[in-house]
């Protein structure tokens, strides 16, 4: 893919408190890691998609292999003072017309909440600017939004400059995105379950117990276990059929990366259920911003008779009630099982806005 490896500094309008810097080079990117680093966790939105080291790893395989002619134009926003008050991560493409659009960066099947990246009292302002410096920019027709998650403030705000600028703008709900509120602990979690399913999960611990081999959670801690570990993962995830046909090389490159990058940033979980020796179920998970992000997931088809599924929850809600992480976030998808564990629901969005010809 070329790159031309340039960067403008454009003022929005004769004393605008924002200037719009535009990056489409990874080395210019690569200095502002800090900046961005520091912003993120002042965003309105934090989720470790829009991590400067998610965002990157991310480009580095171009999604698994979705995008092949993306090119990066992340557009920056600075206070007069040269302060970093806002981030677009874009990236720009053509659509099958060979219309120019804009998406985020992470786009849109692995990273499952995406963003403008700006605290709560600059975002308006900040949109703005971006609105302002587009406007000025005939080389996209289209701004392609994807994953942006209910409680997010930018909706509004996109359709409010949208509008004043009379571009269409439309908004689509693409799939639920559930979560669970953890409490303190695991006989408290399962209390509050549905009575069906709480006597149902008591009935597999029991079982569990009695199990001839011992039931156990593991934790991968060091980095130099990682690589036999992730091997194991991606076998327990392509049992799954559909898995399988999504974990193309192209895509567990991808994850590799990701999975390394989250490790060397602190925030990796890669858990195992185990039977005796055996690993039986896992979960890549990401422990950021006292939550846990539920990222992937993959089960041993030889024991299902054990509901793994089940026995590893479990186990993962006993952690995070003794660690102190409230929020078991569950993420894209509305399968059933995330209900049956008590999952709360809120929805993902995309939001398109065409500008006028």
């Amino acid at each position: 893919m070329n790159q031309t490896p340039r960067t403008t500094l454009n003022r929005i309008d004769p004393g605008a408190p924002l200037l719009i810097e535009t990056i489409n080079n990874v080395d210019d990117w690569a200095a502002l890691a800090e900046d961005w680093k520091q912003l993120v966790q002042r965003n309105h939105q934090n989720t470790p998609f829009l991590t400067y080291e998610f965002q990157r790893a991310w480009w580095q395989h171009l999604g698994g292999g979705e995008w092949q002619d993306a090119q990066l134009n992340i557009l920056v926003g600075r206070g007069e003072d040269g302060r970093l008050l806002g981030i677009a991560p874009l990236f720009y493409t053509r659509n099958a017309q060979g219309e120019g659009e804009l998406h985020f960066i992470g786009s849109h099947e692995i990273a499952d909440f995406l963003d403008f990246i700006a605290q709560s009292e600059d975002l308006d302002a900040f949109i703005q600017a971006v609105f302002n410096h587009l406007g000025e920019d005939d080389s996209w027709r289209r701004l392609d939004l994807f994953n942006l998650v209910g409680s997010s403030a930018s909706q509004a705000v996109l359709q409010t400059k949208a509008q004043n600028l009379g571009w269409a703008y439309e908004i689509e709900t693409l799939q639920p995105s559930p979560y669970i509120v953890v409490p303190d602990s695991l006989e408290a979690y399962i209390e509050g379950l549905d009575s069906k399913q709480s006597h149902e999960l008591r009935r597999k611990l029991r079982r569990a117990a009695r199990n001839p081999q011992p039931i156990t959670l593991e934790i991968i801690k060091a980095r130099a276990l990682l690589p036999a570990a992730l091997e194991d993962f991606f076998t327990l995830m392509t049992q799954e059929a559909d898995k399988a046909r999504f974990l193309t090389p192209a895509m567990r490159a991808q994850m590799e990366t990701v999975a390394l990058t989250a490790f060397d940033g602190g925030w990796l979980q890669l858990v195992f259920l185990k039977c005796g020796a055996r690993r039986i179920a896992g979960y890549l998970n990401f422990d950021y911003d006292t939550c846990i992000w539920a990222y992937n997931a993959g089960f041993s088809n030889e024991d299902a008779a054990l509901s793994p599924g089940w026995l590893i929850m479990a186990e993962m809600m006993r952690w995070c009630g003794q660690h102190g992480r409230r929020i078991f976030d569950l993420m894209r998808g509305g399968e059933d099982y995330k209900y049956r564990f008590g999952a709360i629901d809120r929805f993902v969005h995309r939001v398109v806005i065409t500008r006028s010809a």
